[in-house]
């Protein structure tokens, strides 16, 4: 993608491409002007398939955070066209410390959503180094159970072993909030919003 903006940039701009450094300035160092940064939004959505709001070219300063702020866009794009193509997901985690470990399990079931992610992922570091991560995913496309993996992939670099299972089965309601005093010894359990 970077390489497409810098295109883009050089050919609206009247600039060589060799100069478009992350963080040359697009107004100070390559004299744009409001009609030149209209003119590479209008390209950067005709190539991207994105919109760039005039908020977002009011916050550009740099080279590097125009490539910045475009891909947000693309990745923002590309997020909502696979959730108008797929259904909500449900997942079930369950959370168990290492050996050893003084809290006990820590289960949570619920729609998979990016604050969701990341009460799970935060919730999973917490347990600490050695803790284990057990996500199963109910009945969902691949695409769909790879979105669930991903969002995981990195919390392996931080200790936590991480499983991502498939759940063919058709899903039961969440369980209602029930925390339990004793972490010990029960499980805790949680419907995530």
């Amino acid at each position: 993608m970077e390489a497409d903006v810098r295109r883009l940039v050089a050919h609206c701009l009247g600039v060589g491409i060799e100069e478009l450094v992350s963080e040359v300035s697009l107004r100070d160092d390559l004299a744009a002007d409001s009609l030149d940064l209209v003119e590479l939004a209008m390209a950067l959505e005709a190539e991207f398939a994105i919109v760039v709001t005039e908020a977002i070219l009011d916050r550009v300063r740099t080279y590097g955070d125009l490539v910045h702020a475009t891909g947000v866009l693309v990745r923002t794009r590309g997020e909502a066209e696979a959730r108008r193509t797929e259904p909500p997901l449900r997942i079930s985690a369950r959370i168990t410390p290492r050996a050893g470990g003084l809290a006990g399990t820590l289960e949570r079931t619920g729609w998979f959503s990016p604050y969701s992610a990341e009460t799970v992922a935060e919730d999973a570091l917490r347990a600490g180094r050695g803790a284990r991560l057990e996500v199963t995913v109910a009945a969902s496309s691949m695409a769909g159970f790879a979105r669930v993996q991903q969002q995981f992939a990195g919390l392996d670099t931080r200790g936590i072993q991480v499983i991502v299972r498939r759940d063919d089965r058709p899903h039961e309601p969440p369980v209602q909030s029930a925390w339990s005093s004793d972490t010990r010894s029960r499980p805790l359990v949680q419907s995530l919003p």
